[in-house]
């Protein structure tokens, strides 16, 4: 059972506006490694409002001399390598990693990833599914919520739990066993440069 557990927050309701992750790898069943760190919202998506700031605390301040988007995605492509990825309502955060790319023109890998939001729908009976409803049921208790490094660590306890639950050897078969998909992080097709057009020749010549 690999993989790799990521979190986002973001400054406003714009998906674009990144402003920490956490990152959980998980080997053989077993968290091996966490990290996580602050982000300079992309220009243009780096206002930080009252509603988001109430939810995990951070302010524009707190993200002064952290790495810009651009500087920080070679570190998460390094940490993450060629592993599927996963995360809590995985739709959300799969769509910040697409806007901030977009917004700063950065290109990013067509990851796969499997929902852990998905997954506990299908496999835990339970009054609620969000993330601390979820990890309590998967033994994971009284973490912080919304520091994105806890949260990726509770998502991947989550999988590593459900997995248990049904004898997966790994993502593929848990997915499998859960009936949802390993989806597969949109990449757009490379525009090709527009052909100059030839002068039309004249017919009558």
């Amino acid at each position: 059972m690999d993989f790799t557990a990521i979190d986002f927050e973001t400054a406003n309701s714009s998906n674009a506006s990144a402003c920490a992750v956490g990152l959980v790898r998980v080997r053989d069943g077993r968290v091996v490694a966490t990290t996580g760190w602050l982000i300079q919202p992309p220009p243009g998506h780096d206002r930080f409002f009252e509603l988001n700031t109430r939810i995990h605390g951070l302010r524009a301040e707190d993200v002064d001399g952290a790495k810009t988007w651009s500087e920080q995605l070679d570190d998460l492509a390094a940490f993450v390598g060629d592993d599927v990825l996963v995360a809590h309502n995985a739709g959300f955060d799969m769509m910040v990693l697409r806007r901030a790319c977009e917004a700063t023109g950065d290109s990013y890998a067509p990851y796969r990833y499997v929902c852990s939001l998905q997954v506990s729908r299908k496999l835990y009976d339970l009054e609620s599914y969000r993330l601390p409803s979820v990890a309590a049921a998967a033994g994971f208790l009284d973490f912080p919520h919304h520091d994105p490094t806890a949260d990726a660590l509770a998502c991947a306890h989550i999988m590593v739990h459900a997995a248990q639950l049904v004898g997966a050897k790994d993502i593929g078969a848990l997915a499998e066993a859960a009936a949802v998909r390993v989806s597969r992080v949109f990449v757009p097709e490379p525009v090709a440069p527009a052909q100059p057009m030839l002068p039309l020749l004249d017919a009558f010549v």
